[in-house]
């Protein structure tokens, strides 16, 4: 399922399209360039230590959760002044001990390592918070080798690390996660084209894959809530079961990125517009997505229970079919007269295109049951009807509708109907 909703991403996002490209960038990369970006200096949340437990926690988490207050407009200074007044009276979430937390202080979320293999040559580098930097850094490298004119995007797959106070909320939250993301760079003026642009493609290819568009909203953060890199961000959240989060970050970044590079690097990062006759830094729209938070609201979405407690209860994943990990499960009616047989040649050759699932196993209702808790979409059932015209049974998991296909025609039959539900 993860790996499907990767491929799904990466084709509308880079085989779809013939203005964005594709890279795969480090993982480790040299401080300086987390020292341009900003990260050494900014990649911070505010922290909270209990001096009894030694827990350690989010102060604006426990602000919101313990004093039901809002901290998007709260600075660390706010945040200061606030645990300092109640210092008496504040409790530790986790031993509950009174009077025994530390003023917030700024936590950098980074990862660091040593590198170096020889004494005296180690150096301090980070992982990866973000995959973004190693696109930027490949900026002028992509201009020269891709031949891509601005407007264009580049994407990339791969893991990040951020040294989360408190992972939580199952995958939702964690401190190695991996991302999709990527960096649309276009003329300055434009940007607020395109940042529109990719909030609708992105909320398009959510629904396209099958999410519900109630369990999706956009939220324009305010002001406060801002990186430090961000002249406006949107995100589209999913409502999951804990409440609504966020799920896809839509970042106008303006040329903020490049230009530090540039000054650090002291290398010329402008790119030379040909149409319009003028040298700018582009820049940047970057709709960033979190591959185990999209996996997460796809299974929150699909799963339905049908009859809940009754003797007839139903659960299903009502996965989008180009997601579901198997397209069909193959069933022969009984173990006996060559139905086995027919049914695993249909399952070799089906195979070759669609991952399919052999089942003999009990009665016909209950595998079904078992490839609707898996999502499968349909299921192909071998029967003496078979023998005798060559055609089988194909059941659609969400309706229970059946149909008689020709074994001939079920390659095309499938393709449709993956393609297209």
């Amino acid at each position: 399922l993860l790996r499907n909703i990767k491929n799904a991403w990466w084709k509308a996002f880079v085989h779809d399209r013939d203005d964005v490209v594709g890279l795969d960038s480090s993982i480790m990369l040299h401080p300086s360039v987390w020292e341009a970006s900003g990260h050494v200096g900014s990649f911070n949340d505010p922290l909270v230590d209990c001096k009894e437990c030694k827990s350690r926690f989010r102060a604006d988490h426990y602000i919101e959760e313990r004093l039901h207050m809002d901290t998007k407009e709260m600075s660390i200074d706010d945040m200061n002044a606030l645990f300092t007044s109640k210092a008496a009276e504040l409790t530790c979430p986790t031993c509950g001990a009174k009077g025994s937390l530390t003023p917030p202080r700024q936590f950098n979320l980074m990862f660091s390592t040593i590198m170096g293999a020889a004494s005296g040559s180690d150096m301090e580098v980070y992982l990866r918070p973000e995959t973004a930097q190693g696109i930027f850094i490949n900026f002028k490298n992509i201009v020269d080798t891709c031949r891509v004119k601005v407007p264009f995007g580049v994407a990339q797959i791969g893991k990040s690390f951020r040294n989360e106070i408190v992972a939580r909320q199952f995958v939702f939250r964690t401190r190695e996660f991996e991302q999709m993301e990527m960096e649309f760079f276009c003329a300055p003026g434009t940007q607020k084209e395109w940042f529109t642009h990719w909030v609708d493609y992105c909320m398009n290819f959510l629904l396209s894959i099958g999410i519900r568009k109630e369990s999706l909203r956009v939220r324009q953060h305010e002001a406060s809530e801002l990186s430090f890199y961000s002249e406006g961000t949107s995100d589209i959240e999913f409502q999951y079961p804990f409440g609504w989060g966020e799920l896809w970050g839509i970042a106008s970044r303006t040329n903020y990125d490049l230009s530090q590079h540039a000054k650090f690097s002291k290398k010329n990062l402008e790119y030379h517009d040909a149409d319009m006759n003028q040298k700018y830094i582009p820049y940047v729209v970057e709709p960033a997505l979190g591959v185990n938070r999209l996996l997460l609201a796809v299974l929150c979405d699909a799963y339905e229970v049908e009859n809940p407690g009754k003797e007839n209860q139903r659960v299903i994943l009502k996965l989008h079919p180009s997601l579901a990990p198997v397209k069909a499960g193959i069933f022969p009616l009984q173990k006996k007269d060559g139905l086995p047989e027919i049914a695993k040649d249909i399952q070799k050759k089906l195979n070759t295109l669609f991952p399919c699932d052999y089942d003999a196993t009990g009665s016909i209702g209950k595998r079904y049951f078992r490839m609707d808790e898996l999502g499968t979409p349909f299921c192909i059932t071998v029967d003496y009807e078979t023998k005798e015209n060559e055609t089988v049974t194909v059941r659609e998991r969400d309706t229970t509708t059946q149909e008689r296909v020709p074994v001939k025609d079920l390659v095309s039959y499938l393709s449709t109907k993956i393609a297209g539900i």
